[in-house]
């Protein structure tokens, strides 16, 4: 395809407006992380601005990730005068590498005083700068960290880096031990992105989905997803013709968009790209969900991203397939060699270990108010952290701690790095979409992260808990200085007792597995206030302080971040549905109950009995109705004064109650928003 990546400042477009030695010191820092050359920095920045330039770019900004969730950017133009009215384009090495913007309104959790305004961008060569195209022009993107003045991380970006350099480390030193010479580690990730499209027009009509993205109010309608007839149905044209420019788009900023098709619920999609480095793919599904956005928008309809936009459908989630390389091979894959074998089961034990260990703190990095009303329900994985092996991989793992070989081998005891594992098909299993963390032939897909999210958060968790463990295999092997196959087959065998807890493979909806799990111990963090409590946990804290992934006072901002963005998305959810009860709907229904009245006053002053019975029903229900909404409107109005997210919670359901009901009563062309049957089906 001649237009893929032709937006990107790719390694053709390096070459060919870089001087070769510069280029390849620049190449190098890209692929292998190593430092960057400071004295190729002016050379860099005038080649690509050059590139950008010759490509219709008037501005470049510093592209980086605040921890609100979302991308930010300040626009400089290339312009810069010469004299009275004339300029040059100019593009220095001091631009690129570094900048200085006002960080005084993003979120800091306490990692500086809102006075002091500095926050400071640092570019990432490992992530290529890339253009942004608009109506009217184009922008240089230039993906960078952002930090304070002191050198916090203000950003989603930094930490994830820090864990990748963690987690690089950690394999290293485990496959020193397996005797394999230093390799490149590829940590990579594939994230799929599911969204809702709605007709802009309805959505225009719905200050609920205009504000806090999702309907506070919405009867079900009699037809939604129960036929599975949406499932990857055939895409209506609208709907390809927006599929199409979004990847034309997406393949123009060279990422790889592989599927699409419609998802269960009606009016829901999925895009999926092929894997990536880890770092780039975080960069590039953000790229993503504004690509959606945008385009969207220019097709008439809304791009909505929230986990649970429609009550009683599925929700939207973002599955993050996870896995690492060494080298080039693949770590988890079995392989063909007993050696290859033992390497696949240790880092599948430390993977056990550390999910087991810590899947505190990797629930934290799901929670979110949109996230707590889709976990657990319509093909959303429970809030209890689990992981899915399959029947085949999770017998082989029985083996190991049991030290029996079972059919496979015909042996009569498993020999880690002596025996060859039967091979192991790519789907030797049905796949669990009830297990937050399952494998799934060659990788991990962890299926709990919500649509709206960055992947940062959690593949930064991901990456430090996996390292941890490599290197409590590591430590535990050395302090042994026994045979090491025989080391190895004692210590997997022991890890496997231990964190064995943690593989479930039914399923995650039973009524039975809270309870199973909670014998078990493992953490069962029903919502967002519960679930951000792990960063507050001393052992947490002093493992990311180990890794350089978060400092102490990191940790603790990431904590009062998410406790008053949770707080304040329910308060404005709770002001959202209130004023939307006491504005749109009361007055409707008000209206329907008066028009009532009259014609049944009218009908008995005139003698008629026929249809008074069914009008007076009408009446009692709407009047009934009626009382409730006032007093399920004061109970919000409470909550509201008090300030706590569970009751404000409550009353909001409570009161979603009464307005549905009503829905079904007051006259269809007067009711005052449009109805899901509208939204989901009218596209």
């Amino acid at each position: 395809m001649k237009t893929y990546g032709a937006d990107v400042f790719s390694e053709k477009a390096i070459r060919s407006h870089l001087a070769k030695s510069v280029a390849e010191k620049l190449l190098a820092t890209m692929r292998d992380s190593k430092p960057l050359d400071p004295s190729i920095a002016d050379a860099v920045a005038k080649g690509m601005k050059d590139w950008a330039v010759r490509n219709g770019a008037t501005h470049f900004t510093h592209w980086f990730q605040p921890m609100t969730g979302g991308t930010a950017e300040k626009h400089d133009a290339f312009i810069e005068p010469t004299g009275v009215a004339t300029a040059v384009q100019r593009f220095s090495g001091r631009n690129l590498i570094g900048g200085e913007t006002d960080a005084s309104s993003f979120p800091s959790g306490g990692l500086r005083s809102t006075f002091e305004a500095r926050g400071y961008t640092a570019w990432d060569p490992t992530s290529p700068a890339f253009i942004k195209r608009h109506e009217n022009g184009a922008t240089l993107c230039i993906p960078t960290a952002f930090c304070s003045y002191r050198g916090d991380a203000l950003d989603m970006k930094t930490p994830l880096l820090r864990s990748v350099q963690a987690l690089t480390r950690a394999t290293v030193r485990l496959m020193g031990r397996f005797g394999k010479k230093k390799a490149h580690v590829s940590i990579t990730l594939g994230a799929e992105q599911e969204y809702f499209l709605v007709d802009r027009g309805f959505c225009r009509r719905r200050p609920d989905l205009l504000q806090v993205g999702r309907t506070v109010f919405g009867a079900a309608p009699a037809k939604h997803q129960q036929l599975d007839a949406h499932y990857y149905g055939s895409i209506r044209p609208r709907i390809l013709k927006f599929m199409t420019e979004v990847e034309h788009e997406l393949w123009r900023l060279g990422i790889p968009a592989k599927t699409r098709h419609n998802e269960v619920a009606p009016a829901q999609f999925e895009l999926a790209p092929m894997f990536e480095d880890i770092n780039l793919a975080v960069d590039h599904n953000m790229l993503v969900m504004e690509v959606l956005r945008r385009t969207a928008e220019a097709n008439g309809l809304e791009c909505i991203l929230h986990e649970k936009p429609f009550d009683g459908v599925n929700g939207s989630g973002k599955h993050c397939n996870w896995s690492i390389a060494y080298g080039g091979q693949n770590l988890l894959s079995p392989g063909d060699s007993p050696r290859d074998n033992a390497i696949f089961l240790t880092f599948l034990s430390a993977i056990i270990r550390a999910i087991d260990l810590h899947a505190d703190i990797l629930r934290m990095t799901t929670a979110s108010a949109g996230n707590d009303r889709r976990l657990g329900a319509n093909e959303a994985p429970p809030a209890i952290i689990s992981i899915f092996l399959g029947d085949e991989l999770s017998a082989v793992m029985h083996d190991i701690e049991t030290g029996a070989s079972g059919r496979r081998t015909g042996r009569a005891t498993m020999k880690i790095g002596v025996d060859t594992l039967p091979p192991l098909p790519r789907d030797s299993t049905d796949r669990n979409r009830t297990s937050p963390f399952a494998f799934t032939g060659n990788k991990f897909e962890f299926r709990a992260p919500g649509s709206s999210q960055s992947c940062a958060a959690s593949q930064t968790v991901l990456n430090t808990i996996v390292a941890e463990s490599i290197d409590a295999i590591c430590d535990k092997l050395d302090a042994r200085g026994g045979d090491f196959n025989e080391e190895l087959q004692l210590l997997l065998q022991r890890f496997m007792k231990k964190h064995k807890r943690v593989l479930f493979s039914g399923d995650g909806y039973g009524a039975d597995w809270p309870k199973e799990a909670a014998k078990r111990g493992l953490p069962n963090l029903r919502d967002t206030l519960e679930a951000i409590e792990p960063l507050k946990d001393p052992a947490n804290v002093e493992l990311f302080a180990k890794y350089g992934v978060f400092t102490a006072d990191e940790m603790a901002s990431r904590y009062e971040i998410a406790k008053e963005e949770y707080r304040s998305r329910i308060a404005i959810e709770g002001r959202v549905a209130l004023e939307m009860a006491r504005s749109m709907i009361r007055p409707v229904v008000a209206d329907e109950f008066s028009r009532l009245a009259t014609a049944i006053g009218q009908a008995k002053k005139d003698g008629i009995k026929v249809g008074i019975r069914g009008l007076t029903a009408l009446s009692l229900k709407l009047g009934a109705g009626l009382d409730d909404l006032h007093v399920k409107c004061e109970k919000i109005d409470k909550a509201l004064a008090k300030g706590e997210s569970r009751p404000i919670l409550a009353a909001m359901e409570d009161l979603r109650k009464t307005v549905d009901r009503l829905e079904h009563l007051v006259d269809d062309t007067k009711w005052p928003l449009p109805k899901y049957r509208e939204m989901l089906f009218i596209q």
